[in-house]
């Protein structure tokens, strides 16, 4: 069969190339096109455009860049008129995919499946209407997700969770603490992990807060986890003494021979609890307690951090807007250090977690579960 698929990110190029490589196991003879990137390529196929040149991230970027924004759509739609797919494969990336989405339904009979879906669920709930409207299938990985739907009528298939995989797979999980530090060249002193973001304005923010509240624990020694594309350079000025490492392309064995992680929200904080390691989720807003209140009155989630949201309570403290203080984060910190019953059931959900996610196998289960509904068709 021919798979169009449609991926806007980094993140969308890696769960696109991760369930190509599992359709190839089952659809030996599949046919790829895509916008995608480098991931996607090295599976094979025909790139029509690569990612850089489609993610403008804001309403200021994507204004200035409107013209360019339109012009990839009329490429993309073209494209997929040409290709002559069996199927359309979104990624994420809800604002051009939903516009591409409700195209092919207008124009055409061509099946529209969703994998890694929009976060409608937190914002932006009315777009429940174009996937109903533009989507035949929607493939979930948050079992919460998979019940946002479902109280809205539309019946989804989850499919377990991407980050499962990459933790499960991750490498030197066996590694020693003392190898860990000697091969870092840090001292045979418990770590505090930070971890400050991917970009650069995050890191300019959550950093020096974090590195404020990290230095009262004197026992203890900071290492900073370096972030994908962000020259070494740029975290010299937040550090204050040159005994701060910062690491690069080791996040998860930094994570997994710390004592405790303090964690920008994101993906991070999942990565964190699945390792096992206790943290504190910060999150910086601007106009602090304003910020705060605007929050609970737009957003329709009670909890910010991926981890809470699966557990459905407050298994990590979350810091965010005029709670994100050095002060705070010091206090969460002494607690998960000092506190082994506080400490205790933080891991003991995090065990509920893993339990809720399910078995490694996200895309593979994903590319039966395409190719399924397919022969269905």
């Amino acid at each position: 069969m021919r798979y169009f698929l449609i991926a806007g990110e980094a993140s969308g190029d890696l769960h696109a190339s991760n369930l190509m490589r599992e359709i190839l196991k089952v659809d030996h003879k599949a046919k790829f096109c895509f916008f995608g990137g480098d991931l996607m390529q090295a599976v094979g196929g025909t790139m029509i455009k690569h990612y850089r040149e489609m993610a403008f991230m804001g309403f200021v970027a994507v204004l200035k860049n409107l013209k360019t924004i339109l012009k990839n759509m009329e490429l993309c739609k073209n494209a997929i008129t040409d290709f002559q797919p069996d199927v359309v494969i979104l990624i994420d990336y809800p604002g051009f995919n939903l516009r591409i989405a409700k195209h092919i339904k207008e124009t055409s009979q061509l099946p529209v499946y969703y994998y890694i879906p929009p976060k409608i669920w937190a914002w932006k709930e009315h777009r429940i209407n174009d996937i109903k409207k533009y989507i035949d299938k929607v493939f979930t990985i948050f079992p919460f997700e998979t019940e946002f739907y479902k109280k809205h009528s539309y019946a989804v298939d989850y499919v377990g969770n991407p980050t499962v995989d990459s933790v499960a797979n991750r490498p030197l999980q066996n590694q020693s603490f003392e190898a860990f530090c000697t091969k870092n060249n840090l001292m045979p002193k418990p770590i505090i992990a930070l971890l400050a973001g991917s970009r650069k304005q995050e890191i300019s923010y959550c950093l020096p807060r974090m590195l404020e509240a990290a230095a009262q624990f004197k026992d203890y020694q900071i290492v900073v986890a370096g972030a994908p594309g962000i020259d070494a350079a740029y975290y010299l000025p937040f550090l204050k003494t040159k005994n701060t490492p910062v690491i690069f392309d080791q996040t998860y064995e930094l994570v997994a021979n710390a004592s405790v992680a303090v964690v920008n929200s994101g993906t991070a904080t999942l990565e964190t609890a699945l390792i096992g390691t206790p943290q504190v989720v910060v999150y910086y807003v601007m106009l602090g307690r304003l910020a705060y209140i605007a929050k609970n009155i737009f957003l329709k989630i009670k909890y910010i951090s991926l981890v809470n949201l699966i557990s459905e309570r407050e298994t990590v403290k979350e810091l965010i807007a005029h709670k994100f203080t050095a002060k705070n984060i010091e206090t969460e910190i002494d607690l998960i250090l000092h506190n082994a019953d506080y400490k205790a059931v933080m891991l003991a959900d995090y065990d509920l977690i893993r339990a809720k996610l399910g078995s490694p196998g996200t895309a593979r289960n994903a590319a039966m579960e395409i190719i399924k509904e397919l022969k269905e068709e």
